[in-house]
């Protein structure tokens, strides 16, 4: 599947700028590529990731060329389109494909496995030891399960989702589908590409009727001993880090990052390309609409620091009283101002002419 990056250029028609003979092995999104892979480039948000990684990426593609990295790069007028491309080519859709019921022939199973009658099981799905499939599951092509794990009656897993060990998935549950991702072409919405995957790292609990988009390129991912419960919503491309507790319906819209030891509490909404730092704690029903630093608790809608909504919320609970004693000025005010149904005294002068008339 590896091709040099001139070859690549001539497949998206764009303008490559550095060595072309480099070989390339796959494409994948800012901070999860690797030095044999290219990536996609197009905010200085993208830059940062990029050049944060140990082993930055061995090439990317851009709108415009960015003379201050210097890695080879592919210009082109709509790169979003050229890296679909791309990364079909490495990894190609695998469509949907309606599997029996059973086992296919060309998954891999292990002998300590159990797997229910019931459940279907695609091509090139790989079981680990000891791992429990229970009634209804389906698991779609190229899939991989890890060992000592359990999954639930009606689960789905799509294509390419990766699981690790000792993950356990509640019933009903759905990982890797399509995230909610269109643009607009001649007044109609398009989807956009939907080439990435869902891994979850061990140790994870995953409650009833939780839904896990697929990334739209990389993968969304669930860090290592995170614990999800019921009815909570993960879009695509967000990065979820290790031992987040996410409560019950929690929505996290796409392309959100949390920390290590995250806390969001029920009915939790993240508005998309939110990050939360280590340690952040969300109370129960707060919207974020910004970044959140860690080692903080915040509260409402908008969620601010915990201190900060606390005083709001004091000066919610008086605001009856205060409007009561404001009434009571008013009515003081009132009876202090003169009258305006009073008609007005004016002095007339008494002119010099007039007083010695009077006088004589």
């Amino acid at each position: 599947m590896e091709l040099r990056l001139e070859e690549i250029a001539t497949l998206v028609g764009g303008e490559l700028h550095g060595d072309g003979s480099l070989l390339c092995r796959g494409a994948n999104p800012a901070g999860q590529s690797t030095t044999e892979e290219i990536t996609l480039i197009l905010s200085p948000a993208d830059a940062a990731i990029w050049n944060t990684q140990a082993k930055p990426a061995l090439a990317f593609v851009t709108g415009s060329y960015q003379a201050e990295i210097n890695v080879p790069q592919i210009v082109c007028n709509e790169p979003h389109l050229a890296f679909e491309k791309i990364v079909a080519h490495f990894r190609p859709p695998l469509g949907p494909k309606i599997p029996g019921v059973g086992c296919s022939p060309f998954s891999k199973v292990a002998a300590t496995a159990e797997i229910h009658p019931t459940a279907t099981i695609a091509e090139d799905v790989v079981i680990g030891e000891r791992t429990k499939i229970m009634p209804g599951v389906v698991i779609m092509a190229a899939c991989t399960i890890g060992d000592d794990c359990v999954i639930y009656p009606h689960v789905t897993l799509y294509e390419r989702t990766e699981i690790a060990n000792r993950v356990v998935i509640h019933a009903s549950s759905v990982l890797g589908a399509h995230g909610f991702g269109y643009r607009q072409e001649a007044g109609r919405h398009v989807a956009k590409a939907q080439l990435g995957s869902v891994k979850i790292e061990n140790d994870v609990e995953i409650g009833a009727s939780v839904t896990i988009d697929r990334g739209s390129y990389g993968a969304t991912t669930i860090g290592e001993g995170t614990k999800i419960d019921n009815q909570v919503m993960i879009a695509h491309n967000c990065q979820i880090g290790k031992h987040n507790l996410l409560c019950s319906q929690v929505g996290i819209a796409g392309s959100c990052t949390t920390g290590d030891y995250v806390t969001l509490a029920g009915q939790v909404g993240l508005k998309d390309h939110i990050t939360l730092g280590d340690h952040t704690i969300i109370g129960a029903k707060a919207g974020v609409m910004d970044d959140c630093a860690g080692n903080q608790f915040y509260l409402g809608a908008p969620a601010i620091p915990y201190r900060d909504q606390m005083q709001i919320f004091a000066l919610q609970r008086k605001l009856p009283e205060m409007r009561k004693e404001l009434k009571e000025l008013r009515k003081q005010l009132q009876k202090l101002a003169p009258s305006s149904d009073q008609p007005e005294t004016t002095t007339k002068p008494i002119s010099q002419n007039s007083s010695r008339g009077e006088a004589a």
